[in-house]
């Protein structure tokens, strides 16, 4: 748990749609049995709270897609990540043990916030927004959130590439 000092200073950093996808992100894998939170939770989380990424994600069926993909996930069908720990691949391998663990967060998803963070700083805007996060999660091929774009048919690559195109166009 953060303090409340740093707890306060990060939500002044983040939209509000994306600090309810963040507080939703953590619930949900709590809900879920899951050890950490990870991009897949962001990702359910973040479609829900931000009515901009749900719009990245394109028409209606293909939103619906995603969302089925992250549904059979959270009840159990499909996707078989329940209980385990989310990897990366090789370049951030998940720490078992009583740091990770701590965190309550998968590297993975540890690397997507940062990404987001690093994407705002580069806009030159002191808040980072859902699709600061989406674009951070769709730009790793290896996480959790990637794959369940890749199944539903939205090439993450690109979609990271529109929004980084459009958040230089704001």
């Amino acid at each position: 748990m953060l303090p409340a000092e740093r707890r306060a200073e990060l939500e002044e950093a983040l939209t509000a749609e994306l600090v309810t996808a963040v507080a939703g992100a953590r619930r949900r894998a709590l809900r879920d049995g899951d050890r950490q939170v990870d991009t897949a939770h962001l990702l359910h989380s973040l479609v829900e709270a931000d009515p901009g990424v749900a719009a990245a994600l394109g028409d209606g069926r293909q939103l619906a897609r995603v969302l089925g993909y992250l549904v059979q996930r959270s009840i159990g069908y499909g996707l078989r990540w329940q209980r385990s720990v989310e990897d990366t691949g090789s370049a951030l391998p998940a720490v078992r043990g009583a740091g990770n663990a701590a965190s309550g967060w998968s590297p993975a998803a540890t690397a997507a916030l940062a990404g987001a963070f690093e994407r705002a700083a580069l806009r030159g805007d002191r808040r980072v927004r859902g699709l600061d996060l989406l674009a951070a999660l769709a730009a790793d091929p290896d996480n959790r959130a990637a794959e369940v774009l890749r199944r539903a048919g939205v090439d993450g690559p690109a979609l990271a590439a529109r929004i980084e195109e459009s958040s230089q166009q704001v």
